[in-house]
């Protein structure tokens, strides 16, 4: 089912989630033992991320020289067929710019629609380390703007090689949203100019960048409505867990932990004492968003059910 057909069928706030593929040679049963702990709580989608290739170096004894190798999470389409025919919860796989020629895309996009497939994240994705900023592939679209445009194409039966085959494929596409802007945007209206774009080429909600103050996701609500978007906003939440991540998650997402949870945090004498503070702090975030009708409550889990988990059994 689309993601705008579950908001539209549900008079309350749906329960989602976000997991991480495994690195190569790890084993798909992290997923689905996140998976298991949280399915009671009936989630409605399950995102599943791509993450573009990252260049490492490593020491070739036999050539006595560092040789450099490329290395990626796999398996994103694969895992997203696996979660909905194990548990028939519809995966929303994420499709990035980085990484793919525009025909690699369309395959990946035609590989889906096989699959039943119906709904895609559709993100530029991360530059890669050694870069300034985001350079495109080969033959690769260089916003999410294209790519959206890409699937919207397809979606008409509009192929790359201009084919009439009649196979128009039928994707539900999301893009991203970030509250507290854009890390490259100069301002956030600027980027909140560049989302309407993405909103009028086709793209049908939203999923934000996660937040730690509510008050951040209401104000970006109430701009994006008048620019005129009005698809479902999806907040992505998640409880903080370590001490290291009050500096972490800011450097990583370039967002902010407000002031009083960093306090508490620093304060807490240990991680596990940092977990129930942050269980509690995403709780009290939540039902103050259930009490604006948010229509899903998305959660970053990292593919680590325990803090989610927690949230969870206080709100469902």
């Amino acid at each position: 089912m689309k993601i705008i057909d579950h908001i539209k069928n549900s008079n309350k706030t749906l329960f989602s989630i976000e997991v991480l593929p495994p690195k190569k040679g790890e084993n798909i049963n992290t997923i689905f033992e996140t998976i298991d702990e949280l399915k009671e709580f009936n989630p409605s989608f399950i995102d599943v991320t791509y993450h573009r290739e990252e260049m490492t170096y490593v020491d070739d004894l036999e050539k006595g020289k560092r040789i450099k190798k490329v290395r990626k999470r796999p398996g994103t389409v694969a895992i997203s067929a696996a979660i909905q025919n194990k548990f028939q919860i519809d995966a929303v796989p994420h499709i990035i710019c980085g990484g793919f020629s525009k025909d690699d895309t369309e395959y990946a996009l035609i590989d889906l629609h096989f699959l039943g497939i119906d709904n895609i994240l559709a993100l530029q994705g991360d530059s890669l380390k050694n870069e300034k900023s985001f350079t495109p592939s080969d033959g690769g679209n260089f916003y999410a703007s294209d790519l959206v445009n890409q699937i919207v194409d397809l979606n008409n039966g509009k192929y790359l090689d201009n084919i009439d085959c009649g196979l128009n494929t039928d994707f539900c596409i999301g893009v991203s949203g970030y509250p507290e802007k854009h890390f490259e945007a100069v301002s956030l209206d600027v980027d909140l100019k560049y989302l309407k774009q993405k909103i009028d080429l086709g793209a049908e909600f939203i999923v934000t960048q996660m937040f730690f103050n509510n008050q951040k996701y209401f104000s970006f609500v109430k701009k994006c409505r008048e620019i005129g978007i009005n698809v479902p906003i999806i907040p992505g939440l998640k409880p903080l867990g370590t001490q290291s991540q009050i500096d972490l998650l800011p450097k990583v997402f370039f967002i902010d932990i407000p002031q009083e949870l960093k306090k508490e945090a620093l304060l807490c004498k240990n991680n596990t004492m940092v977990k129930q503070l942050g269980v509690e702090w995403c709780t009290n975030q939540c039902k103050e968003l259930i009490k604006e009708n948010v229509p899903v409550l998305h959660f970053y889990t990292m593919s680590n059910s325990e803090t989610t988990k927690k949230v969870a059994e206080k709100l469902f």
